[in-house]
C-alpha cells in the first residue's frame, strides 16, 4: 500500500460523504474513510497494514476490530461497529486491518501504549471491546489496556501459536505470526477486564477448545450451535446482533438474554437449512424427518415440505438411506 493512500485529506479536496458507498477500490475507500473520519474524529495509519478510525461522540466507547474487506462487503462500505455506535450516540474506535494480520504488529502495540499513556479510555464512562474471529481475538488481547472494560468476542481464538494451539490446523499461514510477545495470549490479556462474553460454536472441535481456554470467573461462555465461524453474520441476518452489543454495553448480556435472542434461529431459514444439511451428512433420516416436520408445521418453506415428502416416501419404501442421499439443491426450493 503506497503512502498516497493514507495521507490526510484536505477538506476542500473532497466533499465530506456520509459513508463510503462510492468507493470503487481499496484506495478510494481509504480516501473516503479518511474524509469521514477527519470530519468526525481522526484517521491514523499504523504501519503499512493497519489504520485507526476514531469517531468522538458520547460517553460510551465501542472499540472494534475489522478488515477492509469486511467493511467493503457491507451496505455503505462502513465498518459494522461504526453504524451501530452512530445509531446510539456512542464514540467508536475501529482498528482496521488490511488482510489476515491478526493485529500482530508492533505499530498496534505502540498505538495502544500511547492510548494508555494519554489516559484515553478514562474519558469514557463505559468501554466495550468487540470483535469476531480474528477481531474477537484482538478484542480480548487489547482489552487489557482499559481496565474494567466489557468484552464481547464472537468465535475468538486464544492464540495461533503452534506451541499453545497446535491442534488448530486452520489459518496455517497466520501461525507464523508472533503470538508470544506483547498482547499475545488473549485469555491472559483479559485480566482486569469487566464482564467478558465469549460466544462460540461448541459443535466445532477447534472452537470448543479455544473457548475452553477462556475460563476466568468473570468470563461467560455462550453457545451458538451449528453455525461454525459465522456467528456474527448469522446474528446480523437474524437482526439481533446490535441488541446483543447494546446489552453487553449495559452489562445485561447473560445466558438468559442471549437465549431469548438466539431462539429466533427457529425461524431463520439459513440456520434451518444448515441444521438439515448436518443431519443429512450424518445419515440421520429420522432426525431429518423431525426437522422438516417441525419447520413445515410452523413456517411456509416449500423446501422443507418437499423434503419431508421425499423422506417419508423413502421411509415407506424402505430405501437404504445411507446410499440414497438427498441433496439440498435448487430442486428443493
Amino acid at each position: 500500500m503506497s503512502e498516497a493512500t493514507t495521507v490526510n485529506i484536505r477538506p476542500e479536496a473532497v466533499s465530506v460523504p456520509t459513508d463510503a458507498a462510492a468507493a470503487t477500490d481499496r484506495e478510494s475507500w481509504l480516501t473516503l474513510i479518511a474524509a469521514i473520519a477527519n470530519e468526525e474524529g481522526s484517521f491514523e495509519p499504523l504501519g503499512p497494514s493497519h489504520w485507526a478510525l476514531f469517531v468522538d461522540d458520547g460517553a460510551t466507547l465501542m472499540v472494534s476490530f475489522e478488515t477492509i474487506d469486511q467493511a467493503r462487503t457491507r451496505a455503505g462500505q462502513m465498518p459494522l461497529a461504526h453504524d451501530i455506535a452512530a445509531a446510539r450516540g456512542w464514540s467508536h474506535l475501529c482498528l482496521i486491518a488490511d488482510g489476515n494480520t491478526w493485529y500482530r504488529d508492533p505499530a498496534i502495540w505502540a498505538y495502544f501504549d500511547r492510548l494508555v499513556d494519554d489516559c484515553f479510555f478514562e474519558n469514557y464512562d463505559t468501554v466495550l471491546f468487540y470483535g469476531s474471529g480474528m477481531g474477537g481475538y484482538a478484542a480480548c488481547a487489547y482489552a487489557v489496556t482499559s481496565p474494567g472494560a466489557a468484552v464481547l468476542a464472537l468465535n475468538p481464538r486464544a492464540t495461533l501459536s503452534p506451541a499453545e494451539a497446535g491442534w488448530d490446523k486452520r489459518s496455517r499461514t497466520s501461525r507464523r505470526l508472533d503470538f508470544t510477545s506483547r498482547y499475545g495470549y488473549a485469555p491472559d490479556m483479559l485480566e482486569g477486564a469487566g464482564r467478558v462474553i465469549v460466544i462460540h460454536d461448541p459443535t466445532v472441535r477447534e472452537e470448543a477448545m479455544h473457548a475452553a481456554l477462556f475460563r476466568a470467573s468473570f468470563i461467560t461462555r455462550l453457545s451458538a450451535r451449528h453455525v461454525g465461524e459465522q456467528i456474527e453474520s448469522t446474528l446480523m441476518q437474524m437482526g439481533v446482533l446490535s441488541d446483543l452489543i447494546e446489552a453487553a454495553v449495559e452489562g445485561l448480556l447473560d445466558l438468559r438474554t442471549f437465549s431469548r435472542a438466539w431462539r429466533k434461529r427457529r425461524d431463520f431459514t439459513p440456520y434451518l437449512r444448515a441444521l438439515l444439511s448436518k443431519a443429512e451428512v450424518a445419515s440421520r433420516r429420522d432426525h431429518q424427518i423431525r426437522i422438516c416436520t417441525n419447520v413445515s408445521n410452523r413456517l411456509r418453506v416449500p423446501r422443507f415440505t418437499k423434503r419431508l415428502a421425499r423422506l417419508l416416501k423413502h421411509k415407506t419404501l424402505g430405501t437404504n438411506y445411507s446410499t440414497d442421499r438427498l441433496e439440498l439443491d435448487q430442486s428443493d426450493q
